[in-house]
């Protein structure tokens, strides 16, 4: 019995032994860490970013990097602490935005929009306005701060997913560490904002661009057209044609590595003075042709038109010389940092100045050849066939300028920067195209008349270098 009380304890050892090793096996074999490893997974923050880990943007390229130059964010409480230390992970990609608009937004010293990590992985998105002080700007926005009503800055949240952040290095401009984000523009900033500033607008600007080049090639093609008066439209079309393309260029602003938006603002000013002073010099055509005792003049008078074009380009360039010179050296240094697109200079209010000011005088030159010219034809009992003409070409020169006027004075009010004025002259400068078009081709019968014998009846333009009232003199559609 004793033998087998010990051979029984002897056996319940070694069982208890095997069981205990078996389990120790089994607590090793069993990935234990993996329940506590995912749980930790899912309390790390996601860092949406646009490229790869060992990649940053350069020059809108996703370009691999040393490890001391990776990607690191720094994350801010909702409170305003700076510098919060959070666990967190990249998830690489850009955002599925679906339907929605993807936009693009860069942060730098200076810029009008801030990006701010916050501590639960959303991306914030400061838009900083014009009248904050350069001090302002620098300073760490949260929601416990008290603003003034009209210095508060506007703010939305991104969520995860609905954008991608990213460090930029730009070899170009004067800012080259930038914060990129690609965001999902919200549907509420979309329908006050993004459609008719980078929608609505830049399709009015591209149709007034096809409609305004038409009028030049309607003036251009016809020969019978090609007289004094014709060139001065097709010259001035040109010229706000030019100014339309500059005005386009200037509206998508996130393009500030591919774009000199001074340059732009140069030429937008320079064809819109240039515009105005070949109507100065319509009018003054007009003028003086109907205080002429000769009338019977040729309406061709190539000499008259490089007089007239010295006299335009001459004046246009050096007011445009002065402005810029003006710009570049005599403006003060806070009046250029109010006019930034990005990190681009613009014209500054005392070039504004130079380049409109001369834009006034001419408007005011010019109604003075209205009411002289108006007054003349008032006094006259008989008209001829050439006088009637000069008569169209009055009424025409009129409404140009009417036209002409308005859009430049909602031009100078959108620059007041409210939103009213704003969309108000992005109707205006829609409505030019279409306006001028009507006068200028439609509304003139010779012009309809000299159309349909060319492109209807399939009769070829005369090259006559006599204007079209005497190559059709026995005609009656004047």
């Amino acid at each position: 019995m004793a033998n087998n009380d010990w051979w029984f304890t002897g056996a319940w050892v070694i069982l208890l032994l095997l069981m205990q090793s078996c389990k120790s096996f089994a607590n090793n074999a069993t990935p234990q860490s993996a329940k506590p490893s995912d749980q930790s997974d899912e309390q790390l923050v996601r860092v949406n970013k646009c490229c790869e880990k060992f990649e940053i943007y350069n020059d809108s390229e996703c370009t691999q990097v040393n490890e001391i130059d990776y990607f690191r964010p720094v994350f801010t409480s909702y409170k305003g602490e700076h510098n919060v230390s959070v666990k967190y992970k990249f998830v690489i990609g850009l955002p599925a935005c679906g339907s929605t608009q993807s936009w693009p937004i860069c942060h730098y010293q200076g810029s009008p929009d801030k990006l701010v990590l916050l501590e639960d992985g959303k991306l914030r998105h400061y838009t900083i306005t014009q009248e904050e002080t350069e001090e302002d700007q620098h300073i760490e926005y949260s929601d416990d701060e008290q603003f003034d009503d009209t210095h508060k800055p506007l703010f939305y949240d991104y969520p995860q997913g609905q954008y991608c952040i990213e460090r930029a290095v730009s070899t170009t401009g004067s800012h080259r560490q930038i914060l990129y984000a690609s965001v999902c523009l919200a549907k509420d900033k979309e329908d006050s904002g993004f459609l008719p500033r980078k929608v609505v607008n830049p399709l009015f600007h591209g149709i007034s661009i096809i409609i305004l080049l038409l009028i030049a090639i309607v003036y251009f093609v016809l020969p019978t057209l090609r007289d004094l008066v014709g060139n001065i439209i097709t010259t001035l079309s040109l010229c706000l044609m030019v100014a339309q393309a500059a005005d386009l260029v200037r509206i998508f602003t996130e393009f500030t590595n591919h774009v000199s938006f001074i340059t732009a603002d140069i030429i937008l000013y320079f064809s819109i003075l240039a515009a105005f002073f070949w109507l100065n010099s319509f009018g003054y055509y007009i003028w003086k042709t109907f205080r002429s005792r000769n009338v019977f003049l040729r309406v061709t008078d190539g000499r008259k038109y490089c007089y007239y074009s010295f006299y335009v380009w001459g004046s246009t360039a050096a007011l445009a010389i002065t402005a810029v010179f003006a710009h570049f050296f005599l403006d003060i240094d806070s009046d250029k940092k109010q006019n930034l697109i990005a990190d681009q200079e613009t014209i500054g209010w005392l070039g504004i100045a130079i380049f409109f000011s001369p834009i006034a005088c001419t408007i005011l030159v010019d109604v003075f050849f209205y009411i002289t010219t108006l007054k003349l034809i008032n006094r006259r009992n008989v008209y001829g066939r050439i006088q009637h003409k000069l008569r169209a070409n009055f009424i025409m020169f009129a409404l140009v300028l009417l036209v002409m006027t308005i859009n430049w004075l909602f031009l100078c009010l959108s620059c007041l920067q409210y939103e009213g004025l704003l969309y108000a002259h992005i109707i205006v400068n829609a409505l030019q195209g279409p306006i001028l078009l009507y006068i200028c081709v439609i509304r003139q019968k010779h012009v309809t008349f000299l159309l349909k014998k060319s492109c209807c009846y399939n009769e070829p333009p005369s090259a006559s270098d006599w204007g079209d009232e005497m190559h059709y003199m026995n005609g009656n559609n004047y």
